[in-house]
């Protein structure tokens, strides 16, 4: 029998905002532990709590993102539970009127290289609910030490619908996700400093049924790959025990990266265990039209939109646009050089191929961030201008480019230092590509029995030659004329 598997997740995002969603206390990652509290973070007598205006604006911001509905009334929920990362031993949530209600996410899908653009297809999205995040539990032996910094920190749940079959559109759905965030200035979304969170719900089923299998809840999933590793042994598990004759329990499991496999945690909690109520501390929020529309006004361009726009303005092919547009300061970085010198396809060339390259290199853990970079879109405008009216060559402006990266001075200023403009000297170039053509006889053989591009190896050796000063078009119209 032939299985399919039904994939929802719950992928939990702590929004940026600078206190935390009922309280003034900061929040900041790394700071000494439980130094960011108050009373109304630990939940003591008499402490109550006041929203966070900017924690409303920002999860509507992300539900307008992903095209959901925005109703006029959301209202507060108390979640109980009793476990130690939550002092008050209940979590103020939203149960049955979110923030955000339906929606979508794009993804894509990958190509058949990568080169070559996928397919795009829609993610349905169930809700999008505001809360209070919980503190942070660190098991030594068989100690714990709770740290409630985070507690109380903004926090949006979005839940998909089981829309997602398999471990690719699982990837590509986070990966978008995290795309549409990061460019909205939502969060920084870092999954290795607890920001970004995500839970999996996975069930199987024979191929061609309706009926949705018995789910398990998949945790500890705290990168995307190993989201994606969790969901491809869950898969793997929950087919051979079917064909096995097992029954699938439906439990909460945890993901071991070390082991490579999912262990049973506890039977899955259903919502009436956590005792929903509504908080009577908080008063409902009324989210008018003219406050969505105006918050809608303020949306940045996103970025399949803009990718679709750089196709078209920019006539750039989708080997560039698929590194530049995910990347908002890398886009805007872009448009600022090309809005200074019109040459789009050659300073993204200079982005993709050299840029990323030098910064890939510069940073000590990781790549060094774009705006610690001496190169500024001016120098790139500058450097085209430069191989664009035939000062230097190309293959010159990767010199130019290297020395800029080290030093931050002008294009205009090295080449003059360094002497490295372009000879346009044709009784010079003549010589040497007379004497390529004595030394490369092969490649000479070659062009004349019609292999055109034997030409470029006897190019290189006029450029050698002239340790690359020569310009390029001078050098294949005197070759040619000496070939013919």
């Amino acid at each position: 029998m032939e299985y399919e598997a039904v994939i929802g997740l719950e992928v939990h995002v702590q929004l940026g905002t600078k206190t935390k969603l009922f309280t003034r206390v900061p929040y900041a990652y790394g700071a000494e532990p439980n130094t960011l509290t108050n009373s109304v973070v630990l939940g003591l007598p008499g402490a109550l709590p006041v929203m966070n205006l900017q924690a409303i604006r920002d999860s509507i911001r992300v539900g307008l993102i992903f095209n959901c509905q925005i109703p006029e009334i959301c209202k507060w929920d108390r979640k109980h539970y009793f476990y130690p990362d939550m002092p008050k031993n209940y979590q103020i949530s939203q149960y049955d009127k979110p923030i955000c209600q339906g929606g979508e996410v794009e993804i894509e899908l990958p190509g058949s290289a990568r080169n070559i653009m996928g397919k795009h297809r829609m993610v349905k999205l169930t809700r999008i609910h505001l809360e209070e995040d919980v503190g942070k539990l660190t098991h030594i032996g068989n100690e714990s030490l709770v740290d409630y910094n985070r507690a109380g920190t903004p926090l949006i749940e979005i839940v998909t619908e089981p829309d997602m079959h398999n471990a690719d559109e699982v990837f590509a759905f986070l990966k978008s996700l995290r795309m549409h965030l990061l460019y909205a200035g939502i969060s920084d979304c870092d999954m290795e400093k607890g920001q970004m969170r995500c839970d999996a719900n996975i069930s199987v089923r024979p191929k061609g049924e309706r009926k949705l299998g018995t789910k398990v809840e998949l945790k500890n999933l705290n990168s995307i790959s190993g989201v994606c590793n969790g969901v491809s042994f869950e898969i793997k598990r929950q087919i051979e025990s079917l064909e096995s004759g097992q029954r699938i329990l439906q439990e909460t499991r945890r993901w071991d990266a070390e082991g490579g496999i999912t262990i049973s945690m506890r039977s899955k909690e259903m919502a009436h265990d956590y005792r929903y109520f509504p908080d009577p501390d908080l008063m409902p929020v009324k989210i008018s039209k003219e406050w969505r529309e105006s918050i809608r006004a303020e949306q940045p361009e996103l970025p399949f939109i803009k990718q679709e726009r750089f196709f078209q303005q920019y006539d750039l092919p989708y080997s560039v646009t698929s590194v530049i547009c995910p990347d908002k300061e890398l886009s805007d970085y872009f448009e600022e050089a090309v809005s200074l010198y019109n040459q789009p396809k050659m300073i993204a060339n200079f982005i993709v191929n050299e840029l990323l390259r030098e910064l890939s290199v510069a940073g000590t853990n990781g790549s060094l961030p774009l705006a610690e970079s001496k190169v500024k879109p001016h120098h790139l405008a500058s450097l085209a201008k430069l191989v664009d009216q035939s000062v230097i060559s190309s293959q010159i402006a990767k010199e130019v480019f290297n020395e800029i990266f080290k030093t931050g001075q002008n294009p205009e200023k090295i080449v003059e230092d360094k002497d490295l403009k372009q000879n346009t000297d044709t009784s010079a170039i003549e010589k040497l590509c007379a004497d390529a053509i004595n030394n490369n006889p092969k490649a000479v053989a070659e062009f004349k029995s019609g292999k055109d591009n034997a030409i470029n190896a006897i190019k290189g050796q006029v450029m050698k030659a002239s340790q690359g000063k020569a310009n390029p078009k001078i050098i294949d119209e005197i070759l040619r004329k000496l070939l013919a």
